[in-house]
């Protein structure tokens, strides 16, 4: 294909600063989960954007921090290795936070990094033009970006000229998925981070850091998708703040998520979700690799 041009971006930052907001506006539907919680993404996920003359394949990392615990460091050796192989790195930082210790230390794992990097500061819509200025000013001086683009990934401020840029620094190359595709991931996978968000959207404290959700069964009909979930948690306490009273919360949960697979999935589908606790998960190689971790 002569003069088509593909390859893979990084979006890389730290933890709630818009990476999944951003994926998800530049591919045109929602493929990747978003809280307003820190560190809801834990797997890297991959959506295209494909025109008639490059295809561009995105990888939205957890936000990078020096995580603690096998599932912290889990989440932080998938961040950083997205920079592998990448022809360009997205750094996403949020207008509206001077840069502290979490952002230098995401520079740091750069400065041996030979890929191209575009600081893409985004929530532009949350502060002045006074306030933007120095703040570019500032990380200009800690890092040589290539370019500089403030954005809003909600309201898709400066997306388009983004994504130009990105196809600038592409190579020639093949189209790497089909066409129509946005995802590569299976959609247990989707429907299953689908689930968790509500858990984060619907539960506090510790409770959403403890969850896993496994699809036990996915049964495809000609007009109905039968799905059954299991939400597993770390202590019997946690199911108890799960489930709610009178199973108050956990149907809070399922009927959000039922609502988000139906628009993915263009189909009525039936949701089953059920509480299992799985002591200490998060402590357990064994147990975390089996919930995909």
């Amino acid at each position: 294909m002569s003069g088509f041009k593909s390859g893979f971006t990084a979006i890389i930052g730290r933890t709630n600063a818009g990476k999944s907001t951003l994926l998800n506006a530049i591919v045109g539907q929602k493929i990747s989960i978003i809280s307003d919680k820190v560190q809801t993404t834990r797997n890297t996920v991959r959506g295209f954007a494909t025109s008639k003359d490059s295809q561009i394949v995105f990888l939205d990392t957890p936000g990078i921090h020096k995580g603690s615990g096998l599932l912290g460091k889990f989440m932080f050796r998938e961040a950083v290795s997205s920079l592998d192989g990448a022809d360009v790195i997205i750094f996403l930082v949020e207008a509206d936070r001077d840069v502290s210790n979490d952002e230098r230390f995401i520079i740091s794992l750069l400065e041996n990094v030979k890929t191209p990097v575009l600081l893409v500061i985004n929530k532009i819509d949350k502060v002045s033009r006074q306030t933007l200025l120095p703040l570019i000013k500032t990380y200009s001086g800690l890092y040589n970006f290539k370019e500089v683009f403030p954005i809003s990934a909600l309201k898709g401020d400066g997306v388009s000229q983004l994504v130009d840029a990105i196809k600038k620094e592409l190579p020639e190359g093949p189209l790497y998925f089909p066409e129509d595709s946005l995802t590569d991931q299976p959609e247990r996978f989707v429907v299953a981070e689908m689930i968790r968000e509500k858990v984060f959207q619907f539960t506090r404290q510790e409770v959403p850091y403890s969850t896993a959700v496994v699809i036990e069964s996915f049964i495809e009909g000609k007009k109905l998708i039968s799905i059954s979930a299991a939400i597993n948690v770390e202590k019997d306490s946690q199911k108890g703040i799960l489930i709610g009273k009178g199973a108050q919360t956990l149907k809070r949960i399922g009927t959000a998520a039922r609502h988000d697979i139906e628009k993915l999935l263009g189909v009525k589908v039936f949701l089953e979700l059920f509480v299992r606790v799985e002591d200490d998960w998060t402590k357990r190689p064994d147990v975390m690799k089996d919930y995909g971790y």
